[in-house]
């Protein structure tokens, strides 16, 4: 016997003449596949979708920065001028700069009686503050109207990623202008750095801050002490590192076949308790004398369906037999008379 590779399929095929449709099961079937198809969209929304995975550390994210986080300032002073308005650095390290001027601009406004200061500058890693103020005046105002708006207040790389709801610039869009015109702005800022890597590896540094701030009028035994916008800060130990991944591939093929086969496997055990429990109540019927005219008629085409079965194998078997040679009654009378024999051969030889 020929080997035939077929007898190592364990997903054999049946007739469907031996198979029975209910409209349970059909109903179950168009169920079955709504669900996967919905299943399906959920999985593949999620492994298109880019995932933001956040984790924290104590350490210096950014130490090719030389100890400096780069700040920038957009703020208006509508009741102060130009002329007067500067800003100041100091911090723990000992650095102390009045009217810092590098890569700075002042903008008036509100027809030349306000100003607006935009600047970028470093700030070092450690405790400090900067300010903005009239100390670079060459004349002190006597009441500097202190009032102010800010439009932007952040720390490092400019990061715009809806992904991420960080605080980024927490000041941005602060308005004190309908606060005392003579009094002094504390902002205490608590700097936390932040890590941002996408998925091609690269990275980008930032600062999340949170704030709080105090308004109040100081004064010395000299007199009132001319108000300032102050911007206290300190950087936190914990870093914030924010990683853009991607579901692997093969997590969401294990993830589509889990739900295609586990799917069908739990429709078909409900159709097959269904479909036991109805033939069982259908022989409890027929058991009391219930009339069951269906269930005789579907035994009736069960069995029509295995005649025909058996009918076919018969055909095929005799087909497959040798048909043996057929030799007619006059052609063996012939053969068994010699002399008849004679005579046609010799009435065919004069023919030729």
């Amino acid at each position: 016997m020929p080997f035939d590779v077929r007898r190592f399929d364990i997903y054999r095929k049946v007739p469907k003449d031996l198979t029975q449709p209910t409209y349970t099961g059909a109903f179950i079937s168009i169920l079955c596949c709504f669900f996967i198809l919905f299943l399906f969209l959920s999985e593949l929304t999620g492994f298109i979708a880019t995932e933001i995975v956040n984790e924290l550390y104590v350490d210096d994210p950014d130490k090719d920065s030389g100890g400096k986080i780069d700040v920038s300032l957009n703020i208006s002073l509508p009741n102060l001028h130009c002329d007067l308005v500067g800003l100041d650095i100091q911090d723990e390290m000992g650095r102390h700069e009045v009217g810092h001027i590098d890569n700075s601009m002042k903008i008036p406004i509100n027809q030349g009686e306000g100003c607006r200061f935009e600047g970028k500058f470093t700030i070092n890693k450690v405790p400090g503050n900067f300010h903005v103020s009239t100390h670079s005046a060459t004349a002190q105002p006597q009441n500097p109207d202190m009032t102010h708006s800010i439009h932007k207040l952040a720390f490092g790389d400019t990061l715009q990623v809806h992904n991420v709801k960080g605080a980024f610039n927490a000041l941005g869009g602060a308005d004190k202008l309908s606060s005392n015109p003579l009094a002094s702005h504390d902002y205490i800022l608590k700097i936390v750095p932040t890590v941002y890597e996408d998925l091609s590896g690269r990275q980008r540094f930032s600062y999340q801050y949170t704030v709080a701030n105090k308004e109040y009028v100081a004064y010395s035994h000299t007199g009132r002490i001319i108000p300032a916008i102050w911007f206290r800060y300190d950087l936190s130990p914990i870093t914030v590192k924010y990683t853009e991944r991607r579901q692997p591939f093969y997590h969401f093929i294990t993830t589509i076949c889990a739900i295609v086969g586990g799917t069908f496997t739990v429709a078909g055990i409900i159709d097959s308790c269904i479909f036991t429990a109805s033939e069982a109540w259908k022989k409890i019927q027929i058991g009391d004398g219930t009339p069951a005219s269906e269930t005789q008629t579907e035994s009736s085409l069960t069995r029509l369906t295995l005649q025909k079965m058996r009918m076919s194998r018969s055909q095929k078997k005799t087909a497959m037999t040798p048909v043996p040679m057929r030799i007619t009654i006059s052609t063996l009378a012939l053969s068994l008379d010699p002399q008849r024999t004679k005579r046609i051969r010799q009435e065919d030889s004069h023919e030729h």
